[in-house]
């Protein structure tokens, strides 16, 4: 509780200030390297829910194309999605920005990740409860499968991780996400480029 509430600030704080010290060439090399393959903007910003689902700007490189149909609405992610963009995924580069927000306090390097504004109606009273702490740029259930699993497994864990935050707890993970970055695992579902619209859990009847 002590680290909760007083010293994964500054973890957070000096970790990503470090790392955003560290990466400033490989920053360069991206935005030059998107905006040759994929145009401007290099960066997109994209409202999404924080700590008790107020709502933030979170920031990421750009993975994919602006292609529209001739009705003037995007294209589904797998037709936009290019190779290089795939490559920006695989490895979580595209992630990088997300350093900032970090350092802003949106942001935690350890807990849920934040995930679309959309969702926030459809979360039952358990899934509600990762909003508890705020979102990460990796997490419990981004080294326990990350988009291979459900929604409800992931929601699981994240909610298994917001009602246990510890400092050797957010060190494992972090270390896990390392190992997970470089064998590129749960970078998709089995059905979708990145992964399925949630669209709410199915709730049991009781017999």
């Amino acid at each position: 509780m002590m680290y909760r509430r007083f010293f994964k600030r500054c973890f957070d704080f000096s970790l990503s200030l470090t790392a955003i010290v560290l990466l400033s060439p490989v920053y360069l090399a991206l935005a030059i390297l998107v905006r040759l393959k994929l145009g401007s903007p290099v960066l997109f910003r994209q409202r999404r829910p924080g700590k008790d689902g107020v709502i933030f700007g979170m920031y990421k490189f750009r993975s994919m194309t602006e292609e529209r149909d001739e009705n003037g609405e995007l294209l589904p992610d797998e037709k936009r999605l290019t190779s290089f963009g795939k490559k920006l995924r695989a490895t979580s580069l595209d992630e990088l920005p997300e350093l900032f927000n970090i350092l802003k306090g949106d942001m935690s390097i350890v807990g849920p990740r934040p995930l679309l504004v959309q969702y926030l109606p459809l979360y039952n009273e358990e899934q509600k409860h990762r909003h508890d702490v705020l979102p990460g740029l990796t997490g419990l259930a981004q080294v326990n499968g990350r988009n291979a699993i459900s929604w409800e497994e992931k929601f699981r864990l994240d909610v298994e991780y917001a009602g246990n935050v510890t400092f050797m707890g957010d060190l494992k993970i972090i270390l896990k996400t390392a190992v997970s970055v470089l064998r590129h695992e749960g970078i998709s579902s089995d059905t979708h480029a990145t992964m399925e619209p949630f669209t709410g859990t199915e709730r049991k009847e009781k017999g």
